[in-house]
């Protein structure tokens, strides 16, 4: 079991998205997406910019991937699809990929991704899909921009004074007592699922 941290710098619900009962993590953080395996664990901490450094947004349990094809396929997350006419929660729908064939170019919905016009990203594009795998976990717990705030023991822990939070990138080497001593710490909260809305609704009021 591993741990993976970064920093969630723009949270809407889009990366991850954590509604209908699954969190998603389909865009963004490419690096993350190839390497993680189901058993794994994926944390994302608040941004010194928005005053929520040392706060936890969400930590997901990995317990399944898939292709973006699979995922746009897939009966169950039709509703994860974006539809900036809708909701909040539907506008930032991150099953937003999509191709006729293995070598087919990619295809980007009308989505948080897109440019302001509806059409597609091309960095945006070149970013996701570089790598071609989603993260899914239907065990995790998302507080958006009311999470708690990390026990400063998993700031400064151990011998080797490893901090759980990443600076640039991401951070996934961490002692093996760290990651259990945090995971256990997440269990204690009691809490699961959707728990708060993202930070950066208020944006969008």
């Amino acid at each position: 079991m591993r741990l993976h941290s970064y920093v969630v710098a723009r949270d809407y619900g889009f990366a991850p998205n954590p509604f209908y009962g699954v969190c998603t993590l389909a865009t963004c953080k490419p690096g993350i997406r190839k390497v993680a395996a189901v058993g794994d664990w994926v944390i994302g901490t608040g941004s010194k910019t928005q005053q929520r450094h040392n706060k936890v947004v969400y930590a997901m349990h990995v317990t399944g991937t898939m292709t973006f094809e699979e995922y746009w396929a897939d009966p169950r997350f039709q509703q994860k699809k974006a539809y900036l006419r809708g909701s909040k929660k539907q506008a930032f729908g991150d099953n937003i990929y999509s191709r006729e064939a293995a070598d087919a170019p990619w295809r980007q919905a009308n989505s948080h991704h897109s440019l302001q016009d509806g059409s597609p990203n091309p960095l945006n594009v070149k970013a996701d899909t570089g790598t071609n795998r989603i993260l899914v976990s239907d065990d995790f717990v998302y507080w958006g921009g009311s999470g708690p705030e990390l026990p400063a023991r998993f700031l400064d822990y151990g011998p080797a004074h490893e901090s759980v939070c990443a600076g640039r990138g991401y951070r996934n080497i961490f002692s093996p007592q760290l990651i259990i001593d945090f995971v256990g710490w997440i269990r204690s909260l009691n809490e699961k699922g959707y728990c708060g809305e993202p930070l950066d609704w208020k944006k969008t009021a």
